[in-house]
């Protein structure tokens, strides 16, 4: 904030409110705002039933409550002006999932002398390298993963429906030391492969089904995701090719994540396989993205998604955690994936999803 001379800086992502207040709870659905002055004691405004919640886990902010018949854009207002930052440089957090352009309109029409920005990533930014705590955390959290994914393929088979996998894979996790997951679990058959986020309803496995799993167990909110493709019965020929192309692919995303490394590196490894397996012109948005915190819908630590893309000039740095994907689907070969959870160390970039098999998987 004195980096870009800004007064005051108004907060209202629940990654960002608990990376800096360890506020954790679900009562995010509603206007949450937290004022963040330069310098001094931060407010945190939210609903007045929120109180004790915020009394018990809060204790670096002071407490705003407002009724339900009463704006939210008031008491940030009152929150501004007591402190001193009504008429300054003030930076909102435009785009976040979880601010409605009415609270922002109500909030800046109600300080029509501040001079406003847009504080969009400033804290975002910071979360994406962890400190030891925090990679202890992903660590804990990739523990449960392994479980939960390794209980869903066990729940597999001709005859099995998606609510006995996901029912499994849910119970492995909790049981593992997972807390409620940011996203997912996504469980889904051939017929709704490319569905990117769709996930179980009440359908049943048969013989020469291909199943998808994607799911992300989650400590003290660090998200650590995974995926993998699961055959019914018997698979395709040919599919040993797809299957050694996306470990191969794996391998190399991982050994070009290294400190001082870029983004675009990690994609370029990955295509550089694809391209030496005969898909020269199959590409993806990215091989994956950065994950952290994470609060319902999303395991990817906000409204946006820090990718491993093509080009992407992002610097790799020691305490970075990513979900890595190795995916290929809907090509000229057979179907298969794999993602796993992976973390930049000093030592380079350590899969901690390694307990669960990357090889082909046939229920």
């Amino acid at each position: 904030m004195a980096e870009q001379n800004l007064d005051g800086l108004l907060i209202a992502s629940p990654e960002n409110m608990y990376y800096l207040t360890g506020l954790d709870h679900w009562g995010f659905f509603a206007a949450h705002i937290l004022a963040v002055p330069r310098d001094g004691e931060m407010i945190l405004i939210a609903r007045a039933m929120e109180e004790i919640t915020v009394r018990n886990q809060v204790g670096n902010a002071a407490f705003y409550g407002h009724a339900d018949h009463e704006e939210v854009s008031d008491y940030v207002l009152k929150a501004m002006a007591d402190l001193a930052f009504r008429d300054g440089r003030v930076a909102l957090e435009e785009r976040c999932l979880f601010l409605t352009s009415r609270n922002a309109s109500l909030i800046k029409q109600g300080a029509p002398r501040a001079e406003w920005h847009d504080g969009s990533g400033l804290v975002d930014q910071l979360r994406l390298v962890k400190s030891p705590l925090e990679m202890d955390y992903t660590r804990r959290a990739a523990v449960a993963t392994d479980a939960g994914t390794l209980a869903a393929i066990e729940a597999i088979g001709n005859g099995a429906t998606d609510y006995e996998v996901a029912g499994e894979c849910q119970r492995a996790m909790c049981l593992a030391g997972s807390e409620y997951p940011g996203f997912g679990p996504f469980v889904r058959p051939t017929s709704r492969l490319g569905e990117e986020h769709t996930t179980w309803r009440g359908e049943t496995f048969r013989n020469g089904d291909a199943v998808f799993l994607e799911l992300g167990a989650s400590y003290r909110k660090y998200q650590a995701p995974m995926g993998r493709l699961v055959y019914v019965g018997s698979a395709p020929s040919g599919v040993e090719r797809t299957v050694e192309m996306a470990i191969d692919a794996m391998n190399a995303i991982a050994a070009a994540i290294v400190p001082g490394s870029r983004a675009g590196d990690a994609y370029a490894a990955w295509r550089e396989v694809a391209r030496a397996g005969g898909l020269n012109g199959y590409e993806r948005h990215h091989c994956g993205y950065l994950v952290g915190i994470g609060f319902p819908p999303s395991w990817t630590g906000g409204s946006m998604v820090t990718g491993l893309a093509p080009n992407s000039e992002l610097e790799m740095q020691v305490g970075m955690s990513y979900h890595l994907h190795s995916w290929f689907t809907d090509t000229d070969c057979v179907d298969y994936f794999i993602s796993n959870t992976g973390m930049l160390t000093e030592n380079g970039c350590e899969i901690l999803t390694a307990r669960t098999p990357q090889t082909l998987q046939v229920r």
